[in-house]
This record gives C-alpha cells, sequence and structure tokens, in this order.
C-alpha cells in the first residue's frame, strides 16, 4: 500500500469520474466559513469535526461519497471515518483541484 493508497487518494482521476458516474455526493469537511469563501457547485459542507454525527444520514443516501477540503489533510480524516462505517469513499484532497476535473 503506498502512501496515496493510505490517504484513501489511490488512482484518483479514474476513480473521480467513476464516483460521479455513480452520482456520488461531494462532502467538504472544511469549516462553514472555508465553505462560505468558495466551494464546488452542488456540495455538501459536513465539517470534519462534526462528520461522525453525520454517518447515519450519508449512510441513508445510498450513494459513493467524494470528499474533499483544503489540503487533503482533513478529508484524509473524514475518509478513515467513512471507510470505517462501510461507506464507499474517496478523498480528493483539495476542492480547488477537484473542481478543476469535474
Amino acid at each position: 500500500m503506498g502512501l496515496l493508497d493510505f490517504l484513501g487518494m489511490g488512482t484518483k482521476t479514474e476513480s473521480i469520474q467513476d464516483f460521479v458516474a455513480k452520482g456520488a455526493l461531494i462532502i467538504d469537511v472544511r469549516t462553514p466559513s472555508e465553505f462560505a469563501g468558495g466551494h464546488i457547485k452542488n456540495s455538501k459542507n459536513i465539517p470534519l469535526i462534526g462528520l461522525e454525527d453525520k454517518i447515519n444520514e450519508i449512510k441513508k443516501t445510498n450513494k459513493p461519497v467524494i470528499v474533499c477540503c483544503l489540503s487533503g489533510m482533513r478529508s484524509a480524516q473524514a475518509t478513515s471515518i467513512l471507510k470505517q462505517n462501510n461507506i464507499e469513499v474517496i478523498n480528493v484532497g483539495g476542492w480547488k483541484s477537484l473542481e478543476s476535473k469535474l
């Protein structure tokens, strides 16, 4: 397992398109003030600190999840939490990088 796999980033480009094709939710785990400063259209802001409280809500959507933040560190933590709860997830790192790939 490489570092990118450990961070939940694996083969990002192919996976992003696969996840989008499956109707994935895009969850931005930055703070509300960071999110208000700019975000991906139709993404949902669930700050990392409150993510565990939203697990059941996320599971009910029955959709895979694309997680982003500012640099990829918080989204890596979020990816770990979601995987532990059997949610199909990919960490794409920074939201601006993801935006350019959508």
